[in-house]
């Protein structure tokens, strides 16, 4: 079924575009905008062109900023010898919700798939290491990379100065799966030699579950990740 709207269709191709939105949820929200106000609509097209224009990624950790280096990056109170990596910026909001963190973060862009042809070379790999050991500084900031002027604009804004503090350790937080599994093993081929703790947030059951229910691999992950009480 098609709207007799030639404008209306138009936008709920585009709806359609969007993940997980099929024609019929597309059809629903292109409805809703219908009924909304002229005013609001030109609000939400105004922020989908800001997100656009002024949302970058921070040269520094690569999580998604307004203004560079990132709110988190340039905070003093957060600790600058922890960095926490993650896969997406998503994954940066749900850690920060915990309120228990106090490090700073790393965002990879994705894990490595082979299948879906990521390989390291596709992800801020190269970055991480150029945070834990300056040595790999003057490789990552080359202008092959592009990113060689806004990093230096980024480490004069930064609330260590010029003192870069020393890596003690580097948590992977990246998903437990086969490709979260994957690059969690390359990351720390890469990252003990360089004499930095390397460490990876436990797995195992949640809060409220019932071991009746977990599965083989749930259940081995919570035998491993035992802690004294």
């Amino acid at each position: 079924m098609h709207f007799t709207s030639e404008s209306v269709e138009t936008l709920v191709e585009q709806f359609t575009k969007l993940p997980t939105i099929g024609r019929k949820t597309a059809q629903r929200l292109a409805a809703y905008v219908l009924k909304m106000s002229r005013d609001d609509v030109a609000a939400l097209a105004q922020a989908l062109i800001a997100v656009k224009d002024k949302v970058k990624h921070c040269p520094i950790c690569h999580n998604v900023t307004d203004t560079l280096p990132c709110s988190i990056c340039r905070s003093p109170k957060r600790d600058h010898a922890v960095i926490c990596v993650v896969e997406e910026p998503n994954d940066v909001m749900a850690l920060e919700r915990t309120g228990e963190y106090r490090g700073v973060y790393h965002v990879l862009g994705g894990v490595i798939s082979p299948l879906d042809g990521i390989g390291p070379d596709d992800l801020s790999i190269r970055e991480l290491l150029t945070r834990v050991d300056p040595a790999f500084r003057q490789v990552s900031s080359s202008p092959a990379n592009g990113q060689g002027a806004e990093s230096q604009v980024a480490e004069a804004a930064l609330p260590y100065g010029d003192e870069r503090p020393a890596i003690e350790e580097v948590i992977l937080a990246v998903n437990p799966n086969v490709e979260g599994d994957t690059t969690a093993y390359y990351l720390s081929q890469l990252l003990k030699p360089l004499g930095v703790r390397v460490t990876r947030i436990a797995r195992g059951l949640p809060i409220g579950g019932d071991l009746e229910y977990a599965d083989e691999a749930t259940l081995s992950r919570a035998l491993e990740g035992r802690n004294v009480v």
